[in-house]
This record gives C-alpha cells, sequence and structure tokens, in this order.
C-alpha cells in the first residue's frame, strides 16, 4: 500500500474518531438540538467522503473492498 493512501486511512481514521468522540454520552436530542454537535459531525463525514473519493482515484481496485461505499 502506497504512502498516499495510508494517508487517506489516516484521514479517515482520525475523523471517524472525532465524531466518535463527539457523539459519545450524546443522545439523538442532544445531536438534534446542538447545531454546533452536528456542524461538526457533518463536517467530519465529509472529510471521511473527501478522503474516500482521493483513495478512489489512487486505487480503483482498493476502494472496491469497501463494501458500503455507494
Amino acid at each position: 500500500m502506497n504512502l498516499e493512501i495510508r494517508k487517506v486511512l489516516f484521514d479517515v481514521q482520525q475523523a471517524g474518531g472525532a465524531i466518535k468522540s463527539f457523539v459519545a454520552g450524546k443522545t439523538l436530542a442532544d445531536f438534534q438540538q446542538s447545531d454546533l454537535l452536528c456542524s461538526a459531525v457533518e463536517r467530519k463525514f465529509e472529510i471521511i467522503g473527501e478522503a474516500l473519493n482521493r483513495m478512489r482515484r489512487l486505487d480503483e481496485e482498493l476502494i472496491e473492498q469497501i463494501t458500503e461505499l455507494p
């Protein structure tokens, strides 16, 4: 696996970890009532999407192994 793909996967891992920490101990109602929390989580999901699109350009075969990717 090349260095650029490792960087992309690191970005995905970091963004996912941030989302996990943002929502820890929060309820759905907390999420819905907090524009700040909602915006932070949405931004991290955008980062994940952007990273996976970069990965697609780098290695189409590898990205096909992610079964839940649209």
